[in-house]
């Protein structure tokens, strides 16, 4: 009798022990698997390119006094280029060549950065910045592909010429076939850099069509 009077409380024992050992491996499991979603690294902010507003005519000035925040502000881990995108224009004048850079876009200048609130402080308050593309506070990050087009343009080495004349005006035409003859400028394509003229050959006006390097105004 006193045998299976020990018997079951060893089963009663182990029941019990059995039940402990459930409970705490049910109160450890969602310990673990919080310290698992702590030790998930955060997520690094990237470096992206952001488009600043400026005041017009005032893109260089800009560039120059953010690059001077940029050092004294000890940014340079954050805010890495200042770009104004340019082209090199060569203007045509009493049949003298001038070069001069144009702005691709007016108004506006990338900025190469990561963007926290930090960084967006140097920028927005740069002398001359008047805002960010995007909302006041969430600026909008640029394509990169958008961004490598722009740079690519004003690396190009592509000149665009003007030239100061006017359908009306009388010109010299200095080389080609029609070298040498005096035409009446009749129309002007700027963007493709040339214009169409009537010349007069043979006592027959003729229309030709020249490029702005091939004649000279008089």
């Amino acid at each position: 009798m006193a045998k299976k009077k020990l018997e079951e409380n060893l089963e009663e024992v182990n029941s019990t022990e059995d039940v402990a050992v459930e409970t705490v491996d049910a109160v450890e499991t969602p310990v673990e698997e919080v310290t698992e979603q702590k030790a998930k690294p955060a997520k690094k902010a990237q470096k992206r390119w952001y488009i600043v507003h400026t005041y017009s005519g005032y893109e260089n000035k800009v560039k120059s006094n953010l690059e001077k925040r940029i050092e004294y502000m000890n940014m340079t881990e954050k805010i890495f280029r200042v770009e104004v995108p340019q082209k090199t224009v060569t203007q045509v004048k009493a049949g003298k060549k001038q070069e001069r850079e144009e702005k691709i876009f007016p108004g506006y200048v990338l900025v190469e950065m990561i963007m926290d609130d930090d960084s967006w402080y140097v920028v927005r308050h740069t002398a001359g910045v008047t805002k960010f593309v995007g909302s006041a506070k969430k600026p909008i990050p640029a394509k990169d592909s958008e961004i490598k087009k722009i740079i690519n343009r004003s690396q190009s080495q592509t000149q665009k010429i003007q030239l100061d004349v006017k359908a009306g005006d009388k010109v010299r035409i200095i080389s080609g076939p029609f070298s040498d003859f005096v035409g009446d400028i009749t129309e002007v394509y700027p963007d493709k850099a040339k214009l169409r003229a009537n010349v007069s050959i043979f006592g027959r006006e003729t229309p030709v069509e020249l490029e702005y390097k091939q004649i000279q105004k008089l």
